[in-house]
């Protein structure tokens, strides 16, 4: 069975007419004969949208009660059944009510699609799960309802159903999308015209990168390797040389020009990781580069010019960016180069040749011998001791051997010398064998001169093989030599990174693994504070240490044997040895590392200090939604009930007046809890909850926490053993812990079927468990019940500012107890209290007899206050 499409409209906001565009799409499909139905629709009282349904097959909503309501869900069984070739599914990401088949709607229209049934939908950009966060600094709204990424970008089609701010103000303004009673409160907060552009930017941008992904899916699809220029893509070529930050920067500025460009960076190092390139500079420069907005990315190739076009025509490029050769010009004569040969391939990829300051000044790398300095002596010594001796005998043999076997031999000796000294030394030996060889053993003797032309032919063939032959044996070693020295660096750095990967303090990580690899007493991290200028190396009051490892410390950077710059106000100091030449690159590695590593421990420095300041704003602004609402409803109630009793035009009736005062006696009592809750837990949160504990019995604490509680604490069930251990609390703030305990379970049970408080003896502790059989928490926010002013999005239920569990789990823990959630069987929540429990010295026996009253005494109150604890054993 085919897989149904998915047709997605999305919007900026809401009222912006996703859903009147989608059922426009829904007549025009049914008017070409399609079977088409509405499965759910939200009109919220728009009757323009409402008049759209006129003439679409509607399939009934299927009711479902949650919580003593009746609420009207899509029957998804229904449209199943129904099999239409096209369902009209609306708000894509809604919330099921508990009891559905799926807990979200966008898994209802994954089924239909399986099912091979094409729907249409609608969505808001604030509900994508990415962009979730985004929204919520922008509005200061927190949006619970979200749906993955993955699954909008997944639809074949995704219309974006636009308008701008200011139309969208006045069509509200007229009543077109919310009601004349909440227009002036929507366009004031929600609505600002700054709020509805930066969402209308977010959907712009979040569909444009739909679109790319689009585009690039089809022209891999078809084979399409033309750059397209549909967004401008700067791509900056990195050799890992000085010039490359001018690169950068200058690419920066390209892409700057475009809203919305991309800029990356790219480096080619070669097939046989023998790159030339520092590490440390391509390390600053990818800094560099990520801290402008790009990305940094490396391949591999031989043949630069070609990997630099497949990656730039891969990624949709639309300009290059390359520093101009750093060669001279004899050396540009020969070779075209990077730049020039680039540019005749580029095609319609613009390049951009960036002239620099390191133009002519590249000089060749000095070639040292790959060979040890006594192994270079001992190929001279044969080759100028040897030969001679070679000859000698060969002369003595000159009657039974050819010209031909004399080369042969002297050939052999010559690679001899190449194997041994390298190429130099065997170059000699070649030039030395040449000139015995003719002097000894070709026609006429003693000359130099040659008579017959096969011995002149033969002398130059030896000579022409020797010296290629000298050149590729001192090849082999040099590039021996190299593949030691990169696999030694490779292996070096992949410890370092595992080493910082592993360790809490990367830093000092990387700095220690500096230290064992080279062997040295200490590795110090200067930095030059900010506003000093640049003065001695040997000045400590110019410098302080950012990081150190070993002993001693160096105070400035002459103290040290070795001396890394990194940029110019950080230092790498080596104490110990003097390190070697061609150990300099590795170490210029670490110090590009170092100060990355330094920036990121400070950077999460700054981040953890951020962190208490921005749960404090999260508080702060949470106290304001809540308290604005919470506080402000009791007292307007409180303030109405007395101000009707005071009115002299109004007469009440004993029974009207009598309501009246339970309303404001009411609302009092719920702004005494609310204050209470804000006090308690600002006290916990600045340490200054003061804490008694003595020895409590809940058969005591559980009755009194019944008594604070409203009206409905008769529905409540106990079991709760004669014998159990009285617990070490505060009398005062267990009770406040058990009456939201059982609040809460109040307001989430259904009528049949009440909470139940049980408790129970573990060893040293005492468990008291409040049940509760309501639509559970899930697990992924059960942490989220216990934070201020967090109530899960629960809407049938508008009391409280959502302080009970954070309160109650802090109460608890000052009193040296835990409040953990768990999941009721067949469904609900059971909040376990644990607490520990009092060790008391044995009773005398005046002392039993009177606990054994107490216990009566208190078991006759727990049964008058839960006649079903009768039957409880």
């Amino acid at each position: 069975m085919a897989r149904g499409h998915l047709r997605i409209y999305l919007g900026a906001a809401p009222g912006v007419g996703k859903t009147y565009a989608m059922l426009e799409e829904a007549h025009r499909r049914q008017s070409r004969g399609t079977d088409v139905v509405v499965a759910v629709v939200e009109t919220h009282g728009r009757q323009h949208t409402a008049a759209m349904l006129a003439g679409l097959e509607t399939v009934p909503r299927t009711p479902l009660t949650y919580r003593g309501t009746v609420l009207q869900e899509m029957d998804l069984d229904a449209v199943l059944a129904r099999r239409p070739q096209v369902a009209v599914v609306d708000e894509l990401a809604h919330t099921n009510v508990p009891g559905s088949r799926h807990t979200k709607r966008w898994q209802d229209i994954e089924q239909l699609l399986d099912a091979g049934i094409t729907v249409l939908s609608t969505v808001n950009i604030q509900h994508l799960e990415s962009l979730n966060d985004v929204v919520e600094q922008i509005t200061g709204v927190a949006q619970r309802e979200t749906v993955p990424d993955r699954f909008v970008r997944q639809a074949e089609q995704v219309e974006l159903v636009d308008m701008t701010p200011e139309a969208l103000r006045r069509r509200m303004a007229h009543g077109n999308v919310y009601a004349p009673d909440k227009v002036s409160s929507a366009l004031g907060n929600y609505f600002r015209v700054g709020n509805l552009t930066a969402l209308r930017e977010l959907a712009l941008l979040w569909l444009a990168d739909k679109v790319d992904e689009q585009l690039d899916t089809y022209r891999a699809d078809h084979g399409i390797g033309a750059t397209w220029e549909a967004r401008e893509r700067v791509v900056v070529a990195l050799t890992g040389g000085p010039e490359g930050e001018t690169l950068i920067r200058r690419a920066a500025r390209i892409a700057a020009r475009t809203k919305g460009a991309e800029l990356m960076a790219i480096h080619v190092a070669r097939s046989d990781g023998l790159t030339g390139a520092d590490p440390a500079r391509l390390a600053r420069q990818r800094v560099l580069m990520e801290s402008l907005g790009g990305t940094y990315h490396q391949v591999t190739g031989d043949d630069i010019p070609t990997a630099l076009l497949d990656f730039a025509r891969g990624v949709n490029a639309t300009q290059l960016v390359l520093g101009a050769s750093r060669r001279g010009r004899f050396a540009q004569i020969l070779s075209a180069g990077v730049g020039v040969t680039t540019t005749a391939l580029s095609g319609p990829i613009d390049v951009h040749l960036v002239t620099h300051a390191e133009i002519g000044r590249r000089r060749p790398a000095a070639r040292s011998s790959p060979l040890s300095r006594r192994r270079r002596l001992a190929g001279f010594t044969l080759a100028l001791l040897g030969l001679p001796v070679l000859t000698l005998t060969l002369r003595a043999l000159r009657d039974e051997l050819s010209l031909a076997s004399d080369v042969l031999v002297t050939l052999a000796a010559v690679v001899a010398v190449a194997l041994l000294g390298g190429m130099w030394p065997a170059v000699t030996a070649a030039v030395i064998g040449f000139l015995l060889l003719n002097f000894f053993f070709t026609e006429p003797y003693h000359t130099f001169d040659i008579a017959d032309r096969d011995n002149l032919i033969a002398l130059l063939v030896f000579l022409l093989v020797a010296v290629p032959v000298a050149a590729v044996v001192d090849l082999a070693a040099r590039r021996t030599r190299q593949a030691a020295a990169a696999s030694a660096e490779a292996t070096t750095l992949a410890t370092v990174a595992g080493s910082v990967l592993r360790g809490t303090r990367p830093l000092t990580a990387l700095l220690e693994r500096l230290r064992e690899n080279f062997q040295l007493n200490s590795v110090t991290l200067l930095e030059r504070p900010p506003g000093t200028p640049g003065g001695r190396q040997d000045d400590p009051a110019a410098w302080h240490i950012a990081a150190t490892v070993g002993n001693p410390p160096c105070q400035a950077p002459a103290d040290g044997d070795t001396t890394v710059p990194v940029d110019d106000d950080l230092t790498l100091v080596l104490h110990g040895r003097s390190l070697a030449a061609a150990d300099q690159r590795i170490v210029e590695a670490f110090a590009a590392q170092a100060a990355t590593a330094l920036r990121q421990e400070r950077l999460a420095e700054q981040a953890a200090r951020a962190r208490p300041l921005e749960e404090a704003d999260k508080l702060r602004t949470a106290l304001l939604a809540a308290v604005s609402h919470d506080l402000r409803t009791p007292l307007a109630s409180a303030m109405a009930a007395v101000e009707s009793l005071r009115s002299p035009d109004i007469h009440f009736s004993d029974e009207d007046q009598q309501e009246l005062l339970d309303s404001a006696a009411e609302s009092h009592q719920r702004l005494h809890r609310l204050i209470e809750n804000l006090l308690d837990m600002s006290r916990l949160q600045a340490g200054a909850l003061g804490v008694t504990l003595t020895a409590v019995g809940l058969e005591d604490a559980v009755p009194a926490a019944l008594d604070e509680v409203s009206g409905e604490a008769h529905a409540v069930t106990m079991a709760i053993p004669d014998d159990l251990p009285t617990v070490n609390a505060d009398a005062g703030l267990l009770q406040r812990v058990l009456v939201n305990l059982i609040r809460n379970a109040l307001r989430y049970s259904p009528p049949d079927r009440p909470p139940l408080i049980t408790a129970a003896d573990a060893d040293d502790r005492i468990e008291l468990s409040v049940i509760d059989h309501g639509p559970g928490i899930p697990d992924d926010q059960r942490d989220r019940v216990f934070q201020p002013f967090q109530r899960l999005g629960d809407r049938s239920n508008d009391t409280g500012t959502g302080l009970g569990l954070a309160l109650s789990r802090g109460l608890t823990e000052a009193m040296g107890g835990t409040l953990t959630p768990h999941t009721t069987p067949g469904g609900g929540v059971t909040m376990k209290l644990t607490l520990p429990a009092t060790v008391s010295p044995p009773a005398t026996a005046d002392e039993t007899r009177a606990g054994e009253l107490t216990d009566r005494a208190a078991v006759e109150r727990l049964h008058r206050r839960s006649p079903a604890a009768k039957d409880t054993p």
